[in-house]
């Protein structure tokens, strides 16, 4: 268990320990802050994330802008591949592809899990990330190609 998902796991069991933990990763990418994410599950090969639909975040339509969406996807494969990688391993994102399916009129909620052997090895691996809406529809679908090579010895650095 990585410290993690060690602290995710200690936080979340206390009252507002998930949106503290949340707000954690936030200030670590404040980027993130702008979707307001909650960290609602995590642990090795597997993380939930959920945000809510609010003005900040629609598009002209008043829908959830496709690139909140994105931020979404990229907060869980995120997380889930820092909380699940070996510490001799390192990751960075490389590439997504996306597809919208739905106009997304609700509150949000990520999933993406990969089998922890898939994620121990070096090289391209492809996160799947599956967005649904609070009526359990799929709104967002999204393969988050990250790239997984050796962290640098201390002494080489």
């Amino acid at each position: 268990m990585t410290d993690l998902i060690a602290v995710y796991q200690r936080l979340s069991r206390l009252p507002g320990g998930k949106r503290l933990f949340s707000l954690m990763v936030a200030r670590q990418a404040p980027y993130f802050r702008t979707i307001r994410p909650t960290i609602e599950a995590l642990s090795p090969g597997h993380c939930e994330v959920s945000m809510p639909k609010r003005r900040a975040v629609h598009n002209h339509i008043g829908t959830v802008h496709a690139i909140a969406c994105c931020n979404l996807c990229e907060v869980a494969a995120g997380l889930m591949i820092e909380a699940s990688l070996p510490r001799a391993l390192r990751w960075i994102p490389k590439g997504m592809t996306v597809r919208y399916l739905k106009k997304a009129e609700t509150d949000l909620h990520a999933t993406v899990s990969l089998p922890m052997a898939e994620l121990a090895q070096p090289g391209d691996r492809v996160l799947p990330v599956v967005v649904r809406d609070r009526r359990g529809q799929i709104v967002v679908e999204a393969d988050i190609t990250m790239y997984v090579s050796a962290r640098p010895s201390p002494s080489s650095t």
